[in-house]
């Protein structure tokens, strides 16, 4: 056991090495971590939770300056350390969100961010960063619901979204007239942006091309302005240019999911195959579970002869989903393959009696006519 004056010979001799204290050490991580010197603040946090782990607010500090340095993950625990000692604090529980978010998993910091919306729903940065995820995972009705409350609000970044979420889900007259008010304030990346989504969803391609590669102009970095501009030279059948666009998109918006998923198709086509599965895993990162994101990692590991893992990728798709009949088409393909001639064969037949419903069903619906 010790006596105390063994411990002050242990304190006495830290001293004489040098050593700093506890309070020392979160000074010296505070001074690093605002000038910018994160990998120094997060050595000294490291350092000074050693000493003082249940210290909050240098947990959530730590977070920080691993989150400034790209180390999401690391960050996310740290956030979560830290909300275990202060379950209500709610920068803390923002500040997870948006590692999650930043760190490409959508799914996570949307039900993180709708949890705190849920708690706390005049948290703005919360709500928008929420409405923000929806829309990256195409759930364009709870992006509408949420935001339509605060649409007189007039506010840009919510004109934005609810305007882009309108235009996706064929609101057309509701969307045009958010057009129209953002349009009010002037010719910006936004509305030009807006502009040609509207175009494109009502297929004028040409138009929607011209529009969008004015919104590049005015702001190369806008999120989703080179996604729609390759969307519009898919449809034009310009797949360099489609190519291009995606690429742009990804260095600037990493987790758009259309991009991943459509460059996906285009570097599959030149054979690059891992590549393509990157950037799919990346896709599904965004909207877990997406069955045409799903569906393009079974043809493009059939593409590349990786031929089990195929077969378990379109299985779990039909198990899903027993109607997809691309997915039983390149599923009979694999057994074909894999010399399972009676699975193949199955597999034929089913394919028949979905394009014999399907064509049934097409008969089925009434001509449209014109007036």
């Amino acid at each position: 056991m010790f006596r105390w004056s063994s411990i002050l010979t242990l304190v006495l001799a830290a001293a004489a090495l040098g050593q700093p204290s506890a309070e020392q050490l979160l000074k010296q991580a505070i001074s690093e971590h605002s000038a910018g010197q994160f990998d120094a603040a997060i050595r000294d946090y490291r350092a000074y939770l050693k000493l003082r782990p249940s210290a909050v607010d240098a947990r959530s500090n730590l977070g920080a300056a691993l989150a400034r340095e790209g180390h999401y993950a690391e960050a996310i625990v740290e956030y979560r350390e830290a909300l275990k000692l202060s379950p209500r604090n709610t920068p803390i529980w923002v500040n997870l969100a948006i590692a999650y978010y930043k760190s490409g998993d959508i799914a996570k910091a949307a039900g993180e961010l709708g949890a705190i919306h849920a708690q706390h729903p005049d948290n703005k940065q919360a709500m928008l960063l929420l409405a923000d995820c929806w829309l990256r995972q195409g759930s364009d009705g709870k992006v509408i619901d949420l935001l339509t409350p605060f649409e007189p609000a007039s506010d840009p970044a919510i004109d934005y979204m609810l305007g882009t979420a309108l235009l996706r889900a064929k609101q057309t007259e509701r969307g045009q007239r958010i057009i129209d008010r953002i349009l009010r304030h002037g010719d910006t990346a936004e509305s030009r942006l807006l502009l040609g989504t509207a175009k494109y969803f009502a297929h004028e391609y040409p138009a929607a091309i011209e529009d969008l590669r004015k919104a590049v102009a005015l702001n190369p970095r806008l999120p989703e302005a080179n996604s729609y501009l390759g969307l519009s030279f898919i449809e034009m059948g310009d797949s360099p240019s489609a190519r291009a666009a995606f690429e742009r998109e990804l260095e600037v918006n990493p987790n758009d999911f259309e991009s991943n998923l459509r460059l996906a198709a285009l570097v599959k086509e030149a054979g690059d195959y891992d590549r393509a599965l990157h950037l799919l895993d990346h896709a599904l990162l965004v909207r877990p579970g997406d069955l045409g994101a799903l569906y393009q990692v079974g043809a493009v590991q059939l593409a590349a002869n990786r031929l089990e893992p195929a077969r378990a990728t379109l299985e779990k798709i039909l198990k899903q989903a027993p109607d997809f009949t691309e997915a039983h088409v390149s599923l009979a393909q694999v057994y074909y393959r894999l010399k399972r001639k009676e699975d193949g064969d199955r597999e034929r037949v089913i394919i028949q009696k979905l394009k014999i419903q399907q064509d049934a069903a097409r008969s089925a619906k009434p001509a449209s006519t014109h007036q």
